[in-house]
């Protein structure tokens, strides 16, 4: 069959699926098929070499019902998570053949923040029209996606859609995902590294160089607790000088001034 678009051959009620992990006889045939996908130079590079990545993708295919070079085409990494092009789940859910085709409806105004889509499908069983959550550039620029990904700005109609799609799909249906997200939604958050409050150095990405009025550079260790102890100390002494001067106003602190120290050396003569 000639495919002129990325398509997914439909799901047939019929088909067995074959997990390779459920025996040591079926692990060992899936093994010898994922060394033969591994040492090929036609298949993505973080497959390569790596017969343990091969095993993964040919399990993921048996559970979809695809052919296992789509999905490897198909599986990126981003921000070292697996994840599926858009194009391919839109591919995989349209081959379930339990909907029609995924359509888009065109909401609000082009170059506004109105402006998006929603995703829609008929229900081939019972006719029912199914619809996924409204996209728009407005939705893009509060979750942080518009700023993060420089495509929402080259190319906002494709992202639209994509992103349609993908929230109808796992609305809808979501066991056509298995769980994993598109490559343009991971793509769209940030990626940041959790560090310990605790941490022991002071250079980590808690610290702080700041410039002093006095030309000094001085080191801030982001942590509150220390800074909460220097305010505390700092309004300790200055409640006691308070309290000194009060006495000594008061009369009942005065200074002991100037003492005759003892000749200790000088056999008790003073």
């Amino acid at each position: 069959m000639e495919e002129k678009t990325l398509s997914v051959q439909p799901q047939q009620q019929n088909q067995v699926t074959i997990n390779f992990f459920g025996g040591v006889d079926i692990f060992k045939e899936g093994w010898n098929m994922a060394g033969v996908l591994a040492g090929s130079d036609l298949i993505p590079q973080h497959f390569r070499g790596k017969k343990e990545n091969c095993l993964i993708a040919l399990n993921m295919a048996q559970r979809m019902q695809a052919d296992p070079l789509m999905v490897m085409q198909n599986l990126v990494i981003v921000h070292g998570n697996p994840t599926f092009e858009a194009k391919f789940a839109i591919a995989c859910f349209n081959a379930t053949g339990k909907y029609s085709p995924i359509r888009y409806k065109e909401v609000g105004e082009r170059g506004k923040d109105s402006w998006g889509y929603i995703a829609y499908a008929i229900e081939k069983s019972t006719g029912d029209v199914c619809e996924g959550p409204e996209v728009t550039i407005s939705t893009a620029k509060n979750e942080g996606w518009y700023n993060q990904n420089p495509k929402w700005k080259n190319i906002p109609d494709l992202m639209l859609r994509y992103r349609a799609a993908s929230w109808f799909i796992r609305t809808t249906d979501p066991g056509v995902m298995m769980g994993f997200q598109t490559r343009e939604e991971a793509e769209d958050f940030v990626d940041y590294e959790e560090i310990p409050a605790n941490a022991p150095t002071p250079t980590d990405a808690n610290t702080e160089t700041l410039n002093m009025s006095g030309g000094e550079q001085q080191n801030i260790d982001g942590d509150e607790t220390q800074v909460n102890a220097h305010e505390e100390k700092k309004n300790a002494d200055n409640n006691i000088t308070e309290a000194k001067k009060e006495m000594e106003q008061n009369g009942s602190m005065k200074p002991m001034g100037k003492q005759k120290i003892p000749n200790i050396f000088g056999g008790g003569q003073g």
